[in-house]
C-alpha cells in the first residue's frame, strides 16, 4: 500500500432526485382544448344538492361524491364541524386555479414538483344573514370584501415561466372569473 492508499471508503457522488407531481393526460388537454375553440359558445352544467341537517349543518351532494358538509363556526351559532360556506367558496377558488396552472403548465411543456395555493377572504355579514341585523347594508357590502392568493409553486422551468403560468391560469379561470364579474343569478322556491 502506498502512502497516498486510503483505507476510508469514498462517498458516491450526490444526485438529487426530483419528485414531479402526476401529469394530466396532454392529448387530451389538447383535444379538449380544440373542441372549445371549434365551439367557443360551449357551456356545461354543473349541479349540486344541497341538504339541510340542523342549526348551520348541511350536506351538498355532487354527483355520486361522498357530500361536502358545511356548518358555521361557534362564533356564528354554528357546531363548527365543518368548514364555513365562504371557505368552501375559497376552497373551490383554490381548486379551480390549481386546475388551470396544473392545465397550463402541460400546455407549456412545463413539469410540476410543488403547487400549493394560500387563499383568505375578508368576509362582512353584519346584516346577520338579513335576520335583523345592519339592514341599512347593502349586498356590495355584503360576502368577500377582499380575497388574497398566494400561489407557491415549483417545476422544471424559471420563476418568470411559473410566474406567467400562474397569471395566466388566474386570467382564464371559470371560478375567478365568477368571483371577479357580476353574473345573473336568481333564487326561487323550488
Amino acid at each position: 500500500m502506498s502512502a497516498t492508499d486510503t483505507l476510508e471508503p469514498t462517498a458516491p457522488a450526490s444526485t438529487t432526485v426530483k419528485a414531479w407531481l402526476r401529469p394530466i393526460d396532454g392529448a387530451g388537454l389538447a383535444a379538449f382544448a380544440a373542441k372549445g375553440k371549434a365551439n367557443p359558445a360551449s357551456r356545461g352544467t354543473n349541479k349540486v344538492h344541497t341538504v339541510m341537517e340542523g342549526q348551520y349543518r348541511s350536506l351538498s351532494t355532487v354527483g355520486q361524491h361522498a357530500p361536502v358538509v358545511v356548518d358555521e363556526p361557534l362564533h356564528l351559532f354554528g357546531q363548527d364541524t365543518a368548514p364555513a360556506p365562504g371557505e368552501i367558496v375559497l376552497s373551490g377558488l383554490g381548486g379551480c386555479l390549481a386546475v388551470g396552472i396544473t392545465a397550463v403548465a402541460t400546455w407549456k411543456g412545463v413539469k410540476l414538483s410543488k403547487l400549493e395555493v394560500f387563499l383568505e377572504g375578508d368576509i362582512g355579514n353584519p346584516a346577520a344573514w338579513g335576520a335583523g341585523g345592519a339592514l341599512e347594508k347593502t349586498p356590495p357590502e355584503m360576502g368577500f370584501q377582499a380575497i388574497r392568493v398566494k400561489v407557491l409553486v415549483e417545476g422544471d422551468a424559471p420563476r418568470e415561466v411559473l410566474d406567467e403560468i400562474v397569471r395566466h391560469a388566474n386570467f382564464y379561470s371559470p371560478v375567478a372569473n365568477t368571483m371577479r364579474n357580476p353574473i345573473p343569478m336568481t333564487v326561487d322556491l323550488a
